[in-house]
C-alpha cells in the first residue's frame, strides 16, 4: 500500500465523540481526513455527526466502557483512539470511578492490545488523584492509569472549555435572563484561562498525526487569564445585561451546592438544571485553573502543536445573542 492510500485510511476511534467536546474532536479529525468512528453507548444519538464528513467517513458505533468487549470491537482496526469520555455529576453506574478511572484503565489496555498507534486521553487542569474531591481524584486517578498502562498516551489538561454548547458562559447568560443577581461562587476570585473547544479539537488531531511528544500532558488554555468575576462580566457585556455580582466564599458555596443538589434528587431531576450545582464544581474553584509556567516553558501547550488559542471576546457574542433582550436585533434596536 502506498504513502497516500495509508495516509487515507487512517482510522481513529473517538470515545465519547458525540459529547460537547468530542464533536469538535471529530470535526478537527475529518479536515485532517481520517475515518472516525465513534465510540459511544447510543450510537442513535450521534448520528448528527455524519454530515460533517463525506459519505462513510464517520461511523458512529456501540461501545460502553465498563464491556470490555464492546471497547475491542469498537478499537479494531484503528490505528489511533482518542478517551474523551466524562461525565460531569454521578448517576446510577456512571460513576466517576466507573467512567473516569476504570473506564479509562479499561480502554488503555485495549488499545495497547489492539496496537494503537497513537493514544490521546483527555483530563482537565487541576487533576489530582490526591484530592480530596472524588470528581478531581478520579481525573488524577484515570490520568496515572492511563500512563501505567500505554506509557506513550498524550494527556491533555484543558482549563474551562468554551464554545457554542458550553455550560459556562451559556451558564451566565441564562441566569442573567432569570435572576436579578449573579451568584459567583467561590468567591469569583478564582483564576481561568477559558480555550476555545475548536482548539482544544485541533490540538488532539495534531497529537494523532504526530506532533505531540509521546506520553507528555499538555495543559490547554487560551490568550488571556481571567477570573470567574472578570468572566462573568465578560458574559454580561455580550448580552449587554446589568446585573449585580455577589462574590459567596467556599462555605456558603458548597451549602448551596448541596443544597440544590440534595433539591434535584428529591424532585426526581424535576428542579431546574440551571439552578443546579454540584459540590465538585465549587471544588474545582478552590484553586486556579490556569496553564502551570512549567508547562509554557518546556513547550506543553497549544502553541507547540501548531494551535493559536482564540479569545473569548471574539467567540461568544456570536452565541450569546440569544441572551439579549431582543437577540440578534438588539443592534437594532432604538433607545
Amino acid at each position: 500500500m502506498t504513502e497516500a492510500a495509508k495516509e487515507a485510511n487512517r482510522l481513529a476511534t473517538v470515545f465519547g465523540g458525540s459529547g460537547f467536546l468530542g464533536r469538535y474532536i471529530v470535526r478537527a479529525l475529518v479536515h485532517q481526513g481520517w475515518r472516525i468512528r465513534v465510540a459511544v453507548r447510543r450510537p442513535d444519538l450521534a448520528a448528527f455527526l455524519q454530515p460533517i464528513g463525506g459519505v462513510g467517513q464517520i461511523q458512529p458505533v456501540q461501545a460502553n466502557l465498563r464491556f470490555p468487549d464492546s471497547i475491542a470491537a469498537a478499537i479494531e482496526g484503528a490505528s489511533a483512539v482518542v478517551n474523551a469520555t466524562g461525565v460531569k455529576a454521578e448517576s446510577g453506574a456512571q460513576t466517576y470511578t466507573a467512567v473516569h478511572v476504570d473506564g479509562a484503565l479499561a480502554l488503555a489496555r485495549a488499545a495497547l492490545a489492539a496496537g494503537v498507534s497513537s493514544y490521546v486521553h483527555i483530563s482537565g487542569i487541576g487533576a489530582d488523584a490526591n484530592s480530596a474531591s472524588p470528581y478531581i481524584a478520579s481525573k488524577g486517578l484515570g490520568e496515572k492509569a492511563t500512563r501505567e498502562t500505554f506509557p506513550d498516551a498524550v494527556v491533555m489538561r484543558p482549563s474551562v472549555v468554551f464554545g457554542p454548547e458550553d455550560d459556562f458562559f451559556n451558564r451566565f447568560g441564562a441566569l442573567a435572563c432569570l435572576l436579578p443577581a449573579l451568584p459567583l461562587l467561590g468567591g469569583g476570585r478564582t483564576r481561568l484561562q477559558p480555550v476555545y473547544v475548536g482548539d482544544v479539537g485541533q490540538a488532539v488531531a495534531a497529537a494523532l498525526s504526530g506532533q505531540a511528544k509521546p506520553g507528555a500532558a499538555y495543559e490547554l488554555g487560551g490568550p488571556r487569564t481571567m477570573t470567574l468575576r472578570e468572566a462573568a462580566e465578560l458574559t454580561l457585556r455580550a448580552i449587554d445585561r446589568r446585573r449585580l455580582l455577589v462574590g459567596l466564599p467556599l462555605g456558603p458555596s458548597h451549602w448551596i451546592a448541596a443544597s440544590t443538589e440534595f433539591a434535584s434528587k428529591a424532585t426526581f431531576g424535576l428542579f431546574p438544571k440551571l439552578l443546579t450545582t454540584t459540590r465538585d464544581q465549587v471544588d474545582l474553584l478552590a484553586s486556579d485553573n490556569v496553564v502551570s509556567a512549567e508547562a509554557e516553558a518546556e513547550g506543553r501547550v497549544l502553541s507547540a502543536l501548531g494551535v493559536q488559542p482564540q479569545a473569548a471576546e471574539a467567540i461568544i457574542p456570536s452565541y450569546l445573542t440569544r441572551f439579549r433582550r431582543t437577540g440578534q436585533y438588539e443592534a437594532l434596536r432604538s433607545d
